[in-house]
């Protein structure tokens, strides 16, 4: 199956970033390739199990299902259920790591997912390039200091 990652040097501290991330509800709030995240009526935002419907910024939905949360590790990993992407299985997760040395935090985005042969680089690229780095540069944003 393939696989990719992206990863962010975000200029805050783990716990701060692990807040804002952990939201599974919340992440149209930096990830500007999510124009709308809503949860399911009477799911929560650090429940597994909960589902949250996205509306991204090319009017495409998205379903996906919180499958892990570790607030001891600082991870989530969540699956898509629906999505327009020529996807069969997808599952991603987000990690925060603390940089010791230096406060700030180390944000890893990593999915499996299967597809066709055919399809597998084209999405590796667009998972990668079009929402885990942009997301991820969204985030380093949100915390740089003015």
């Amino acid at each position: 199956m393939p696989e990719t990652f992206a990863s962010a040097v975000i200029p805050a501290e783990a716990a701060t970033v692990w807040r804002t991330v952990r939201d599974f509800g919340g992440l149209a709030d930096w990830q500007p390739a999510v124009a709308r995240s809503d949860l399911r009526a009477g799911d929560a935002s650090d429940r597994v199990g909960s589902v949250r419907s996205l509306i991204m910024s090319d009017g495409a939905t998205v379903v996906e299902t919180l499958v892990a949360m570790d607030d001891q590790e600082r991870s989530l990993t969540y699956d898509i259920v629906e999505s327009p992407y020529a996807v069969r299985f997808y599952r991603a997760t987000v990690r925060v790591l603390p940089l010791t040395t230096t406060g700030e935090a180390f944000v890893g985005w990593s999915v499996v997912f299967d597809c066709e042969a055919s399809d597998a680089d084209e999405l590796v690229g667009s998972f990668r390039d079009g929402i885990f780095a942009t997301g991820l540069r969204a985030l380093a944003e949100r915390f740089a200091t003015p």
